[in-house]
């Protein structure tokens, strides 16, 4: 069942009651008989099992620790916004899985040779999703596509970074103003703020996934910084990016300009793990799919298979 992901940008506060998160918000009550601007509660409630993600981007919103655990225990994604509005910090549960300590012993355990074929799938299932994002704009792919058949184990040759200078110098350039080649540089110009904060939606959920599937979300096969708390969902969601990118391709179209952060864009852009995808011949919510990616990837682990299952873009 698709999980579904709940946004708060307004001063809220959240609590628990019956295995429900309960909302409840300040309101100006407009009655002539009440003093001007006099204040009531609006209240609601949302079953917690139906809840995948939570962001939070409001710096007067109060939270309950009772519904935080409650959160945590059915592996919620939790996320906080500071005071310009970008995600910052991400919560995840740390008991995901009843045979954790196995995977997580498979896990640390995997060899070399295993993690750099885990790595070349990734990335040649990632250079071909640029690929058909290029198409979908109405770009040459000959070349992306020749890179993604030559990717080698550990991707030696770095073919990731050829696509990626051909991918982000065509990708929007028909929807952007201006004749300049964009660089993708989340602390450059617009529309990286946009692609931030996609990425920030599609690494909660890359990571909620692994926790599901009892994995470490902090020891990837290829990303290794040592700040980095979640070096492996970086890892999984390389080939889920040009999702992203393409919806905010889309926005970028629709608005003719690069709009601001509003809570209008925000919302479209958190409609983003319940896009439809193909993965295997199916198509399922991109919360799903990355599911079932991690599962095949606990299975590569476990030595109970040697293949990712990866999207392929329509």
């Amino acid at each position: 069942m698709i999980k579904r992901t709940l946004y708060f940008g307004n001063p809220t506060y959240l609590s628990t009651k019956l295995d429900q998160l309960v909302v409840r918000l300040p309101v100006v009550e407009k009655n002539p008989e009440l003093p001007e601007g006099f204040k009531k509660e609006a209240q609601a409630t949302i079953p917690i099992e139906d809840i995948g993600i939570v962001m939070l981007d409001h710096q007067q919103i109060v939270i309950s620790q009772a519904l935080l655990a409650k959160l945590l225990e059915n592996n919620v994604a939790f996320i906080t916004c500071n005071h310009t509005h970008h995600p910052t910090g991400l919560l995840l549960n740390l008991d995901g899985h009843t045979l954790q300590s196995q995977r997580f012993r498979a896990q640390l355990e995997a060899s070399e040779p295993l993690k750099k074929q885990l790595w070349q799938q990734t990335i040649k299932a990632k250079i071909k999703n640029q690929a058909i994002a290029l198409s979908v704009a109405g770009k040459e792919i000959q070349n992306m596509l020749h890179w993604a058949d030559e990717v080698k184990s550990g991707d030696t040759e770095n073919h990731e970074g050829r696509a990626a200078a051909w991918y982000w110098k065509n990708i929007f350039r028909d929807v952007l103003p201006g004749e300049d080649d964009f660089v993708r540089d989340p602390a450059g110009e617009a529309p990286n703020h946009l692609l931030n904060y996609a990425y920030a939606l599609l690494r909660a959920s890359a990571a909620r996934a692994l926790v599901g599937s009892g994995l470490l979300p902090t020891l990837g096969i290829f990303h290794r910084n040592q700040y980095n708390a979640y070096c492996l969902a970086d890892d999984i969601m390389e080939p889920y990016r040009p999702y992203a990118d393409l919806l905010v391709r889309k926005m970028l179209k629709e608005t003719g300009g690069v709009p601001d952060l509003t809570p209008d864009i925000k919302k479209k852009l958190l409609q983003l793990p319940a896009i439809d995808i193909v993965l295997e011949g199916e198509t399922s919510p991109l919360m799903i799919a990355l599911q079932r990616t991690t599962a095949s990837l606990a299975k590569c682990f476990l030595g109970e298979g040697r293949k990712i299952a990866y999207p392929v873009m329509a």
